[in-house]
């Protein structure tokens, strides 16, 4: 029996200067997708907005520039908008020019794309312009997803969508100590925000790729000034989003992954990793504002096929496994901490019965986790269980390249991850979760709901 080898279709961010929605959308244009793409789906969202897309230079790089104007306004710089209302100056729409004796901000957008993306609902908007009640009251996330539901994009583009949207809320609302749903988005903001991330997950989507892997972020330095005032970089919410990815810094005094980027990358990637092995098919790279002296402020998008084996797509990493001898603890409680701990990051979480010392039976706890996750759900262990002590080791596993698809049931969509190795799928299966919910929503058996999701990927896959 022979095997055919599928190849694999890969894409690489190389985020050697960060990342930003911008960037991103412009690394899309340059490396091939139709500019038309974008403007087809930014007029069909009817939300007031258009884009402008250009080329220009960053340090002798040719690349793609993305500027969304949203109600005929191009968003300024963070600095630029905050230097003028500071001056009590009325902020005017910026027609493309940019203003040399006010500090420039790296990679644009003051509201979302930036850190002033969105605040509780108590808060103002612009000082000195006219605003209409949407952008008194700002946008909620019930009303942005509404609108991303209705957009005349894909089902798979939607839940990309919604996921980035989600992923940008729940960071902003850690930081404001609230909840996702109270956020609100400003109007210009939102709009912009819209823009970029529809669009990318329009753009992820054409781009027809297996799998989109990053390199480590280089996030910046210095400080940024914002409404709430002057915060080192990265931004609270960059961090909060960043989390488990790789970072660095080069020096540069300015913030080069913005929340948005930051939402972005963490939806859309895979994993993290160096430069891939694979066969190039194209490039693409995507300009940010900012325009450095001796470094390309430019997001670099690669594209290409990986054939060389099993290795290229299945990613190692090095985790920590914590375990616990259990003899005397209430299975109810025990019930409660597993649930705990897999809330609060552990990447899987288990039990097993086990007979101890002098016969008597229990429960031996695994945990694994990320390395930095490891004291802290140690400490969580120790105070939800009767244990006087936790082993921990270090162990590699290894991972095969996963993705999302979603696929449409007589109930709603569903959406399913498909595990591959060298192009060829290997596992598939439904989210639980969409199922569980559908099933519970419309009165009908779970396995149903399994069932008729499984039969759709099937019969879209064989298309």
């Amino acid at each position: 029996m022979t095997t055919f080898v599928l190849p694999m279709r890969i894409a690489y961010l190389d985020c050697f200067s960060g990342v930003s929605g911008d960037m991103f959308l412009g690394a899309l244009v340059d490396a091939g997708l139709p500019a038309k793409l974008f403007e087809d789906t930014v007029t069909a969202l009817k939300i007031g907005a258009h884009l402008e897309i250009s080329r220009v230079s960053r340090s002798g790089i040719a690349a793609t520039k993305v500027d969304v104007y949203a109600h005929g306004e191009k968003d300024l710089p963070r600095e630029i908008f905050l230097a003028r209302q500071k001056q009590g100056q009325e902020v005017e729409p910026d027609h493309g020019h940019r203003h040399s004796h006010l500090p420039e901000h790296d990679h644009g957008p003051v509201e979302l794309r930036e850190h002033n993306y969105g605040q509780p609902k108590s808060e103002g908007v612009r000082a000195g312009t006219e605003t209409s009640n949407a952008q008194v009251r700002g946008r909620g996330l019930k009303e942005i997803r509404g609108i991303i539901q209705s957009a005349a994009i894909s089902n798979q583009a939607k839940t990309t969508a919604l996921a980035i949207f989600e992923a940008l809320g729940t960071a902003e609302a850690k930081i404001h100590n609230t909840v996702m749903e109270e956020i609100h988005f400003h109007e210009v903001g939102a709009v912009d925000a819209m823009v970029d991330i529809i669009c990318a997950a329009v753009g992820a989507e054409a781009l027809g790729v297996d799998e989109i892997i990053c390199s480590p972020l280089n996030v910046g330095g210095g400080t940024v000034r914002c409404a709430h005032g002057v915060f080192p970089v990265p931004a609270p919410a960059t961090v909060e989003l960043l989390q488990g990815a790789p970072v660095y810094s080069s020096g540069i005094q300015a913030e080069l992954v913005t929340p948005t980027g930051a939402a972005i990358v963490k939806t859309l990637a895979s994993r993290f990793s160096s430069f891939p092995s694979m066969t190039l098919e194209k490039s693409g790279y995507g300009a940010g504002t900012r325009d450095f002296s001796e470094h390309a402020n430019v997001l670099r998008l690669t594209v290409g096929v990986s054939e060389a084996g099993a290795a290229n797509n299945v990613s190692n990493e090095t985790i920590s496994v914590l375990e616990a001898n259990l003899d005397d603890l209430n299975p109810q409680i025990l019930g409660y901490v597993v649930d705990r701990l897999l809330q609060e990051g552990a990447l899987d979480a288990f039990t097993l019965p086990v007979q101890m010392k002098k016969n008597r039976p229990g429960m031996l706890l695994t945990v694994l986790s990320k390395a930095e996750d490891a004291s802290r759900l140690t400490g969580i262990i120790f105070v939800e269980t009767t244990t006087l002590g936790v082993r921990r080791r270090q162990e590699h596993r290894e991972m095969l390249a996963r993705k999302w698809v979603t696929v449409g049931t007589r109930w709603g969509d569903v959406r399913l991850k498909i595990g591959s190795m060298n192009g060829t799928v290997t596992n598939y299966a439904p989210e639980y979760e969409d199922c569980r919910k559908l099933a519970a929503e419309h009165h009908v058996p779970l396995k149903s709901v399994m069932q008729e999701a499984l039969q759709g990927y099937l019969k879209r896959s064989q298309e």
